[in-house]
């Protein structure tokens, strides 16, 4: 064999070796943003050893279930409050990693241009989870729209609301319906994530959104056996990176902000 082809044959079988020792990572997430997020990091974790295989999920139970299960080692698509909630009501748990950024929680309408033009009756959809149920609701007493009795409640649902001058009446749906049905409802309140895939834009189109200083991070989750892996320490550094930051604020305009 000669030089040139027994360099060929080394540079192939060094290819073949870092391959063979990449160690797999598997990450399950919601499509917008968290899974294009991944998607960005991706060729980084591969320049360190570490094969990303992200798996889209539309749903926010079974991204916690594969991975409670151990058939993902990751995901990527919730806060600390719904994670606590899951933990709590699955006996779950499942441990943060770290925080990556902020969704700004939103009302939207097909049919008004403001919340003072919300009638008497007007029906209001939010999410039927716990926690981002709460979420929406907090929003909506912010606005002055309704009073809780506890102001501070995070997991409050209707029956936790203390004034409703406008008598608004409220539907719990599963959050990943929300934008679907906008059409059918007064107002929604949409998970940022959901809002994006819909076409919204909640920096111009939401009636009310929260600020900067929401508490609501959202975070990335794996178990206690494998949070401190080296994949796992590389994938952290990789979505909390000056580039991911920077790919953020680029791509997302507002919609999204890094909490890092």
């Amino acid at each position: 064999m000669n030089l040139k082809k027994s360099l060929v044959a080394l540079a192939a079988a060094v290819t073949v070796s870092a391959a063979a020792s990449a160690e797999e990572l598997s990450v399950a997430a919601t499509p917008v943003p968290h899974a294009e997020i991944l998607e960005f990091v991706k060729p980084t974790l591969a320049e360190q050893g570490v094969e990303l295989d992200v798996k889209v999920f539309t749903d926010y139970i079974q991204p916690n279930i594969q991975v409670d299960q151990k058939r993902m080692d990751a995901n990527f698509f919730q806060h600390k409050p719904y994670l606590d909630e899951f933990n709590a009501g699955r006996g779950t748990n499942l441990v943060t990693v770290t925080g990556v950024h902020v969704e700004p929680f939103g009302a939207y309408s097909s049919k008004i241009d403001s919340l003072e033009a919300l009638e008497d009756g007007a029906v209001v959809a939010i999410p039927n989870d716990p926690t981002n149920g709460g979420r929406a609701l907090l929003l909506l007493q912010k606005a002055g729209l309704i009073t809780l009795k506890d102001a501070s409640k995070i997991t409050a649902t209707p029956r936790d609301i203390a004034e409703n001058p406008k008598n608004l009446d409220f539907k719990e749906l599963e959050a990943a319906t929300l934008p679907r049905i906008l059409n059918q409802v007064d107002i929604a309140l949409i998970n940022t994530n959901y809002a994006l895939e819909a076409g919204l834009n909640p920096t111009e189109d939401a009636l009310v959104i929260e600020g900067s200083d929401s508490p609501y991070v959202n975070i990335l989750v794996a178990r206690p056996d494998n949070k401190d892996s080296e994949a796992m320490k590389k994938l952290s550094a990789a979505l909390t990176s000056d580039a991911v930051k920077a790919f953020i604020k680029e791509n997302y305009e507002g919609a999204v902000v890094p909490a890092f």
